[in-house]
């Protein structure tokens, strides 16, 4: 037999307390790293732009794109 607990005044098996316990778990944690954020080609996470003009943005977008070409050419 099983071991049982009184919960809210009604009789409830360890087993399904166990299986209970691991689907939270397993549900918490699903949750948690199923995260939103956005993330580049090279799967880090994008900090937003905030240029004062367009110009500037497109020097940065330039100067990101130049510098990941580098670092895959080092890898290589």
């Amino acid at each position: 037999m099983v071991a049982q607990f009184n919960i809210l005044g009604r009789q409830v098996g360890s087993h399904y307390l166990a299986i209970a316990t691991l689907g939270s778990t397993v549900l918490g944690s699903w949750l948690a790293l199923r995260s939103g954020s956005k993330a580049g080609a090279s799967g880090k996470p994008v900090p937003p732009l905030q240029a004062a003009s367009a110009d500037e943005e497109s020097f940065i977008k330039d100067f990101l794109r130049a510098a990941e070409q580098e670092e895959k050419k080092a890898k290589h």
